[in-house]
């Protein structure tokens, strides 16, 4: 008994090193934030008008060639929004909008990835925005670009399923319901294409 007590814990101490490098994968892939971008456009009186969001972080998990077993989580910093215009910038906050005192992260969470070819991809998951989630598909084009590969795409909403801009704001006259999202993340660590 205690022999084979000790030959376990031996075993136990020799691979004890290996335990680490055997739990992570090979190569993590990381959002690179400072080459990453979101941007959202929308129509006020019928003009085109361009935001962003300046915060915001993604956990990707996927070989891109067998993308149906990964994952992407994506979490925004509502309070990072901006038209570039301080006093639009200072409304944005506020709970008609985004209402970040009480919903500071808008998210989207993958449920389904799929393989359409050349680098191409269908994202199936929900976008939550005010604690509010609907269903949304998301293509995304991936390439190689300088070492790293980037991501990019762009969706419509309809902002008012969200309750983004309440109240007197449902007038979509004044701004429009529909919402064009783009983006473009570069990702560390990706797996070959």
């Amino acid at each position: 008994m205690k022999r084979t007590s000790r030959l376990c814990l031996a075993a136990a101490l020799a691979f004890a090193p290996l335990a680490p490098a055997l739990a992570e994968p090979a190569t993590a892939t990381r959002l690179v934030a400072d080459k990453s971008q979101i941007a959202f456009v929308s129509k006020q009186m019928g003009v085109p008008v361009e935001g962003t969001f300046k915060k915001f972080d993604a956990q990707v998990a996927f070989d891109p060639r067998k993308p149906e077993g990964g994952t992407v989580a994506l979490q925004i910093d509502t309070g990072s929004a901006s038209l570039g215009v301080p006093m639009s910038d200072a409304e944005l906050p506020k709970p008609p909008w985004f209402d970040t005192a009480h919903f500071p992260q808008a998210s989207f969470q993958s449920s389904a990835i799929k393989a359409l070819g050349d680098g191409r991809f269908e994202m199936a998951g929900k976008l939550t925005i005010k604690n509010i989630s609907r269903p949304i598909t998301v293509p995304v084009s991936i390439a190689p670009a300088n070492g790293h590969a980037v991501a990019s795409g762009s969706f419509t909403i309809q902002r008012l399923d969200y309750k983004v801009g309440d109240g007197e704001w449902t007038d979509t006259s004044v701004v429009g319901n529909e919402v064009l999202v783009r983006f473009k993340f570069t990702l560390a660590g990706f797996g070959p294409l």
